[in-house]
């Protein structure tokens, strides 16, 4: 009896000593973080703006006004940002031209993503990481093509936020591939957006995920009048639409109800975006976006990909798709001086951190299973190593069912490993991490058969 006692606290013991309390920031990528500059923001905000209108379709053709010299504009900083990375970057506008459809497109109309791609250094690595925000603007009136539409912060903030990303990781290297995209026609119904996620099924990208930025740089809102920013909004869907039949009953009969791709993704960019990013504080919302509103990155989910949209906390609606105006003493309008630039500075820095923690980490583990052929208080967990990268171990990760988050962390070199919490209690994952230290995206086990 004393010996099974001492056995049995020796393996609590060295679980619990395994158990990850901190994980330091690795020196390159901090030094990245500290890199993203407010000024630089700012410049490209009031560069977008002077182009007097984004709106989808003004002029393609003008070389100073509207959404065509604004995209040919972008495209120039993903070149110039793309001398650091020794020809591994290229960039382009990736166009399709739209007939009307009744709805909000009532002319031919040459719509444009445009994309700056930064190779990976792995030729066996096909994974794709992207960020995007949204280059087009509106007013009031969404078909309104002349008017003056600043579109600072909606969604100029996340295009600078792409381009300021474009301009420090480029000078970096990854093993799998980054996508910077500016896309186009979100307030015509993301169209830009589908195109790309219609593009990338059909030539079977292997999009890992995708960090959609739209309105993330101001932080007051009208109305309550709050002003903080010290907060982040992630929003992301609960599981993938291709989750049914089957697929979807094994959900419920797991209880995984909230652990889909996009939540994991939405946890990962909560760790890693505090981890690097001080004074900010990443808060989960389980919605796929704003109640019953959308953006870009549900392009995605529709097509199964991984996708969550990244949002300043406390949105201004006096300066969203607003004609510019002076009304009983308020100002209307999507301008500049309404925005916080070291906010967006710091929102944009947890962009960066996740897109280059992702993009330097292995693949996630490949077949994890949790073992269920006898009726245990302890869990076991079994996996097979990733498909590209090599792991320096992994990291088995561990919360209560009501937690939003991951509460424990267990460091292994093994591809099995035994711990002693009741899989009835509890939630668990799995993921790879890199000999520096990079994890990649968590996998949720299912049933041993």
């Amino acid at each position: 009896m004393r010996t099974s006692l001492l056995a049995l606290c020796a393996f609590l013991f060295a679980a619990q000593a395994s158990a990850q309390t901190t994980i330091q920031r690795d020196p390159q990528l901090a030094k990245a973080v500290a890199n993203v500059s407010s000024d630089s923001l700012r410049s490209y905000i009031n560069k977008l703006v002077s182009f007097g209108t984004r709106h989808t379709m003004s002029s393609p053709t003008d070389p100073k006004r509207g959404i065509g010299a604004a995209r040919e504009w972008v495209v120039q900083k993903f070149r110039e940002f793309g001398k650091a990375a020794e020809g591994r970057m290229n960039a382009f506008v990736d166009t399709v031209t739209l007939q009307p459809d009744g709805r909000r497109v009532d002319a031919a109309t040459l719509l444009g993503n445009a994309m700056g791609i930064l190779k990976g250094t792995d030729p066996a690595d096909d994974r794709v990481y992207i960020i995007s925000g949204h280059i087009d603007s509106r007013v009031t009136d969404v078909m309104n093509r002349n008017a003056e539409a600043p579109g600072a912060n909606d969604d100029g903030s996340g295009v600078a936020a792409v381009l300021e990303c474009a301009r420090v990781l480029s000078a970096m290297k990854f093993p799998a591939t980054i996508f910077f995209v500016a896309v186009a026609g979100e307030e015509q119904s993301l169209l830009g957006s589908t195109y790309l996620a219609n593009k990338a099924k059909a030539a079977n990208w292997n999009i890992d995920a995708v960090l959609n930025n739209d309105i993330m740089g101001s932080n007051n809102s009208n109305e309550t009048a709050i002003i903080d920013n010290t907060k982040l909004r992630v929003f992301s869907e609960a599981f993938s639409v291709q989750d049914t039949g089957r697929a979807f009953q094994n959900i419920r009969n797991l209880g995984l109800e909230n652990d889909g791709r996009p939540r994991q993704l939405a946890r990962y960019v909560k760790e890693v975006g505090e981890r690097y990013v001080d004074n900010l504080q990443v808060m989960l919302i389980y919605r796929n976006d704003r109640f019953l509103r959308g953006g870009d990155h549900t392009s995605f989910v529709n097509k199964g990909y991984t996708a969550v949209r990244l949002t300043e906390m406390n949105e201004n609606f006096n300066h969203q798709h607003q004609d510019l105006r002076t009304d009983k003493g308020v100002v209307y309008g999507d301008l500049p001086e309404f925005m916080d630039f070291e906010y967006l500075r710091k929102n944009t820095a947890v962009n960066l951190s996740v897109l280059a923690s992702l993009a330097s980490a292995p693949s996630v583990p490949q077949d994890v299973k949790v073992e269920t052929r006898n009726l245990t208080n302890s869990t076991q967990l079994a996996w097979k190593v990733p498909k590209v990268g090599k792991p320096k171990g992994y990291y088995v990760l561990l919360r209560e069912t009501t937690s939003a988050v991951w509460q424990k962390k267990f460091f292994t070199p093994e591809t099995s490993i035994s711990l002693p919490y009741s899989k009835d209690n509890y939630f668990f994952a799995v993921q790879a991490v890199s000999e520096n230290g990079f994890e990649s995206l968590m996998v949720v086990p299912t049933p041993a058969r």
